[in-house]
């Protein structure tokens, strides 16, 4: 059984895409750490980057080739300064050359030596291949990019044939939400407890709070551009910024100067119900927007989904509990991680390969587990509440017009939002001894409904709105 951490469900990075923009971009560095482990790295001589399957085919609009580059010069997507991406690929694409790693130039002409190939690889829908010339001779690496910016080479998938066998090393590994409960039952812990405790096995508890309050300040700092960035979209649709008006008419008049700031104005604003509803669709919307402009964002579990975990987490802080503080965050963000996890280990959380039930649809479940739990649920309702909001998100198709991270990503993360503050209330009024449908069920339900799923509604823009609209519509 796999171990995932919190960590990797949350990740921090350069939007639009988890998957055809982070995982390519880790991929790179991965290689990058493969050559330099036989030492081959200095005797590199040429570069190619070959992107199969969904990554070919909507990779233009999801910056699939600018993450190559970034990932071929060293740059780390949680780090980077987003304002410096454009100088780094204008450089490359105007001097055809690279800094390899950011310590050798090479020649590199994206033009020519990255390439779009429309087939498919057997094994997932997105992948790459490096191909390096050494001494005249061709070295090849093949790596697959399997959603929320996880990355796996071909090798792993022949694991089992060649007797390597991979460990969990938490002292309470969880496959499933069975198993998840039986955990809490055991040691009388919420769901919190039982993934904090895993934590503390691989990482000390301040290390855990540092990291948790890192991702929460970046996504707090994701809504408050989003709110405060007026104009277009980049790629070509034209599409307008949305949050920033939104937040304009919301806007209360009192004055803030941080991010930290303006989350206490906001606790001053009416609590109507249309306030309630326009105030968390602009947070998600912010947070998808900056996505949609290769801004900073957390993976969450997808960048394409992104917007759904702080927009619902936004709305306790500000709207149900003004006194919440990080312990608050802290177990929000530990159990929506672990619901994420259940999904990934039993599904999937790439739309290459489920659709966007796989990213909106888990993003979803996994705010409405960790809401009810803050709202005071019992981990029995937290699972009730996590498979409320997927069921009703089964077989959502991914279907970006132009390939581009805007329509319909944009508006579904808002959707996605609501659903899940939806879920967690039916749950909270819920007996569990009542529930027809298990969070395991409908997990397996929702890989079923994938597998059935015609490709060309899984994030390969063949189908439904991409081709229902056209570009000169928009």
């Amino acid at each position: 059984m796999e171990c995932i951490s919190v960590f990797d469900m949350l990740k921090i990075g350069v939007g639009p895409s988890s998957s055809h923009t982070l995982g390519p971009w880790r991929a790179a560095e991965r290689w990058i750490a493969e050559l330099k482990s036989k030492n081959r790295f200095e005797k590199v001589e040429s570069i190619t980057v070959d992107l199969y399957g969904s990554l070919s085919l909507t990779g233009k609009g999801h910056a699939t080739d600018y993450a190559v580059m970034l990932g071929l010069s060293g740059a780390d997507p949680e780090y980077i300064p987003v304002d410096t991406i454009d100088v780094i690929i204008a450089s490359i694409n105007n001097t055809h050359k690279l800094r390899f790693n950011n310590e050798r130039t090479i020649d590199f002409d994206p033009k020519k030596d990255i390439v779009f190939n429309r087939k498919f690889l057997p094994y997932h829908a997105n992948g790459m291949r490096f191909t390096a010339v050494i001494n005249g001779r061709k070295s090849h690496a093949y790596y697959y990019s399997i959603g929320g910016g996880f990355v796996v080479q071909e090798e792993r998938q022949n694991s089992k044939a060649n007797k390597i066998i991979f460990y969990c090393t938490f002292p309470y590994p969880v496959e499933n939400g069975v198993k998840l409960l039986d955990f809490c039952q055991q040691l009388n812990l919420p769901i919190s407890g039982v993934v904090l405790e895993n934590e503390k096995s691989i990482r000390d508890e301040e290390t855990i709070d540092f990291e948790l309050k890192r991702i929460w300040n970046t996504m707090l700092e994701c809504m408050y551009v989003g709110c405060h960035t007026e104009g277009n979209l980049p790629g070509g649709l034209n599409v307008r910024r949305r949050a920033y008006d939104m937040h304009k008419n919301l806007n209360n008049g009192v004055p803030y100067d941080s991010p930290e700031t303006w989350l206490q104005s906001i606790r001053q604003t009416e609590v109507k119900f249309r306030q309630i509803l326009k105030w968390v669709s602009c947070f998600a919307l912010a947070v998808n927007e900056v996505n949609a402009a290769l801004g900073r964002v957390v993976t969450a579990p997808t960048n394409g989904s992104a917007g759904v975990i702080p927009a619902v987490l936004m709305y306790y802080l500000v709207i149900e509990n003004h006194d919440a503080h990080f312990e608050h965050i802290k177990k929000f963000l530990l159990v929506s991680g672990e619901i994420g996890s259940i999904f990934k280990k039993g599904a999937t959380i790439s739309a290459a390969m489920g659709g966007c039930q796989a990213e909106i649809g888990v993003s979803s479940a996994m705010a409405a587990g960790a809401l009810c739990e803050l709202m005071g649920g019992t981990p029995d309702q937290v699972l009730i509440a996590a498979e409320i909001a997927m069921e009703h998100h089964l077989g959502l198709t991914c279907d970006p017009i132009g390939g581009l991270v805007q329509i319909p990503c944009i508006e579904r993360n808002s959707m996605g939002a609501i659903k899940a503050i939806n879920a967690a209330e039916l749950a909270l009024d819920t007996d569990p001894k009542n529930v027809k449908v298990p969070l395991d069920k409908v997990v397996q339900t929702m890989w079923e409904t994938a597998k059935d799923m015609n490709s060309k509604y899984k994030e390969t823009s063949e189908g439904g709105l991409a081709v229902s609209v056209n570009l000169t519509d928009c």
